[in-house]
């Protein structure tokens, strides 16, 4: 660490598996890290093993022991076993650390690390319980993840929060409607933010006709609530059979339906 210390202005000590260390050890340990040099003290959660309220307090207690940590960052380190390695960097961070270890979209050993594009959203969307944020460009997000997944070859489950598939998708027709009247009622965060274009309105078996019309509206067609009533009636059939409508699966029904008005129309003409 000493011979660390004379060549490089800033020195990291990680104490693997922290979380389940002796905490009157792991202070010592910490103290003779800081004495030979170290500007870093990372508390790795190694094996995903702490809750929220034990990492928190790991860290309270190191801080105190070091009478404040003056210059000294405290870090942090989670993996998420348990599914709590978000929960945990958080905890981390509301107890003194300022230095989080993230990767995107959860990769890591076994269960993956912390995900880093959910601690920096919870960041900012909850800034005013926390009090702190960071520099990270929030819009760049969705990008990173998807490039990636690219270079990894490993998928993201369509329900990931910030960057799954389905993060700012909605079918249920109560919400749909909700989003159409106001993004507000169900999504906390717009997809602009994170990077992603824009929301989805999957339309479904369980997807309303106001939803339907935007739909419509969105492919070039406007309908009368008779073309609206009848292109719901086919929406819910074909829903019923492969789950969810695609575009091309719309198109055509709008077109069969309107091409119904038009014909009508000439044969009154005649």
């Amino acid at each position: 660490m000493r011979y660390a210390r004379e060549r490089c202005a800033e020195i990291e000590f990680s104490a693997e598996d922290a979380s389940r260390t002796d905490i009157d050890f792991l202070c010592q340990a910490v103290r003779r890290a800081v004495d030979a040099g170290a500007t870093t003290i990372n508390l790795p959660d190694t094996v995903g093993y702490a809750m929220p309220e034990e990492y928190g307090a790991m860290f309270r207690r190191v801080i105190e022991y070091l009478d404040g940590a003056n210059g000294i960052t405290l870090s942090a380190h989670g993996h998420n076993d348990l599914g709590l390695g978000v929960a945990n960097s958080l905890a981390a961070i509301r107890a003194g650390a300022r230095q989080l270890e993230l990767t995107i979209n959860g990769i890591g050993e076994r269960a993956g690390n912390a995900a880093l594009e959910e601690v920096a959203v919870v960041l900012r969307v909850r800034q005013a319980t926390i009090g702190l944020t960071t520099n990270i460009h929030l819009d760049k997000l969705y990008a990173t993840s998807r490039l990636l997944t690219e270079i990894t070859g490993v998928a993201v489950a369509p329900n990931k929060a910030i960057v799954g598939a389905n993060a700012f998708a909605h079918e249920a027709g109560i919400h749909q409607d909700g989003i159409i009247k106001n993004p507000l009622t169900y999504e906390i965060i717009s997809p602009e933010t994170v990077g992603v274009s824009k929301r989805q309105l999957v339309l479904g078996k369980h997807s309303g006709r106001n939803a339907l019309r935007a739909a419509l509206v969105e492919i070039g067609y406007t309908p009368t609530p008779e073309e609206l009533h009848e292109c719901y009636r086919r929406v819910s059939a074909l829903a019923d059979e492969s789950k969810q409508v695609q575009t091309r699966d719309l198109l055509a029904i709008a077109h069969q339906v309107m091409r119904k008005r038009g014909s009508e129309s000439t044969v009154a003409a005649e």
